[in-house]
C-alpha cells in the first residue's frame, strides 16, 4: 500500500519510492484555497546530495471533497494521466516521480516535480496579452499531440457531468443573481429555467468528433510561467471533449476585457493547430465550437462563482472575475442565444 496523508509518509517509503536514501524530510502545506478536492503539500527532502522539495497530493480530509472527486473519478483520472498521458503530450506537465490509485476507499498519492522558480498565475489578477498568447499556443500543442486519441479516456459528455452541471447551475444561479447582479446583461437575466434543460444538447455539440484529449480546467490558477513555456497542472478533469473547450473556458474567465479584445485569440488557437499538423479542421468550425463552448461553461461560472465562500475576500474577487468576464464574454458572442 502507500500513504493516503502527509502524516503516513515515512523515511523507508520515500527512500524505496524515489531511489534514493532520504534522510529526513519537512512537509509544509499550502494556504487557503490550494487542494480544494486534493490535499496538496510540498515536502522539503534531505538527501546524501543536499535538500530538495517534491510536491505530495493526497486525498482532501474533507469527506463532503472526498465524494465529490468520487463521483467524477477525480483522484483516478489525475493518476492515469500521469502514469500513461503525460508522456505522449507535447506540454510542460511536472514530472511524475510516482502515483498511485486504490479505488474501494478513494486512496491516491501523488510524488512530483515542485516548480520552483516559475511563477503560478492569477485568475483574479489576469495576465497580459503575450502571456495569453503562451497559454493558447500551448494548448492548441496540447490539443494537436492528442487529437482524435485512441487511448480510453472519459468523455466530458458523460451522466455525472450533465448532472452535475444541471444541478449545479440551479444551485448556483439565484446566489449570482442576488450576489452579481450588475454584472449581468439583461439577455442574460431570464436564463435560470433556460439553460439546464439545454445542457445536454450543448454537451452533445461539443463532444462530437472530432475531439481530443482535453485538460478542461484551464484558468490562471492552474498555468506556471517561466520566459516563454508554460506548464499546466491540475489534471484532475482529463477527459475528450471539443478542443475548444479549454479555449473558451481560459478566454471567457480568465482574461480581462482589454486582454480579451487585443487579439483574435479563435484565429491564433487555428493558426497553431495547423503549425501542429491538424490542417483538415477549419477555422469555422473552430469558431462555431468555440461560441457552443463559452455557451456551456456558463454553467462553470455560476457553480463555482454561486458556491464560493462569499464572505472571504478573495473568494468574493474571484467570483467577481470570472462571472463578469464569463457574462461580458458571451454578451460579445451573442451566445445567449444558443439558450433560446
Amino acid at each position: 500500500m502507500f500513504p493516503t496523508a502527509p502524516e503516513q509518509l515515512t523515511t523507508a517509503w520515500l527512500s524505496h519510492t524515489l531511489g534514493e536514501e532520504i534522510t529526513g524530510f519537512r512537509v509544509e502545506t499550502f494556504g487557503e484555497g490550494a487542494g480544494i478536492i486534493g490535499m496538496v503539500t510540498r515536502l522539503y527532502i534531505d538527501t546524501a546530495g543536499g535538500q530538495r522539495s517534491i510536491i505530495a497530493k493526497f486525498p482532501s480530509p474533507s469527506e463532503e471533497n472526498r465524494a465529490v472527486a468520487a463521483a467524477y473519478d477525480m483522484y483516478g483520472r489525475e493518476v492515469f494521466f500521469y502514469q500513461q498521458i503525460a508522456p505522449s503530450l507535447k506540454l510542460r506537465v511536472p514530472a511524475c516521480y510516482f502515483a498511485a490509485f486504490e479505488a474501494q476507499h478513494q486512496d491516491f498519492v501523488i510524488l512530483m516535480e515542485d516548480l520552483q522558480g516559475w511563477r503560478i498565475g492569477d485568475q483574479v489578477a489576469g495576465c497580459t496579452a503575450a502571456e495569453a498568447s503562451l497559454v493558447i499556443k500551448g494548448i492548441a500543442s496540447l490539443h494537436a499531440s492528442g487529437w482524435e486519441t485512441k487511448m480510453d479516456i472519459v468523455s466530458h459528455n458523460n451522466p455525472a457531468q450533465r448532472d452535475g452541471m444541471m444541478a449545479g447551475f440551479a444551485a448556483g444561479w439565484p446566489v449570482v443573481l442576488s450576489q452579481f447582479s450588475d454584472l449581468i446583461p439583461e439577455p442574460a437575466k431570464k436564463l435560470g429555467d433556460r439553460v439546464p434543460n439545454k445542457v445536454p444538447e450543448l454537451l452533445d455539440k461539443m463532444c462530437t468528433p472530432p475531439v481530443c484529449i482535453t485538460h478542461a480546467d484551464v484558468r490562471l490558477d492552474n498555468i506556471f510561467f517561466k520566459g516563454d513555456e508554460i506548464a499546466l497542472v491540475d489534471w484532475q478533469s482529463v477527459c475528450t471533449s471539443a478542443p475548444e473547450m479549454d479555449l473558451a473556458y481560459f478566454v471567457t474567465q480568465s482574461l480581462g476585457t482589454e486582454v480579451r479584445r487585443a487579439q483574435d485569440w479563435v484565429a491564433l488557437y487555428h493558426h497553431t493547430l495547423v503549425e501542429h499538423g491538424i490542417t483538415a479542421y477549419s477555422l469555422d468550425r473552430c469558431r462555431e465550437r468555440f461560441r457552443i463552448s463559452a455557451a456551456y461553461l456558463l454553467c462553470y461560472a455560476v457553480i463555482i462563482a454561486g458556491t464560493l465562500d462569499l464572505g472571504n475576500e478573495r473568494g468574493m474577487a474571484l467570483g467577481r472575475t470570472l462571472f463578469g468576464n464569463a457574462m461580458a464574454s458571451l454578451d460579445e458572442l451573442d451566445a445567449f442565444a444558443l439558450y433560446v
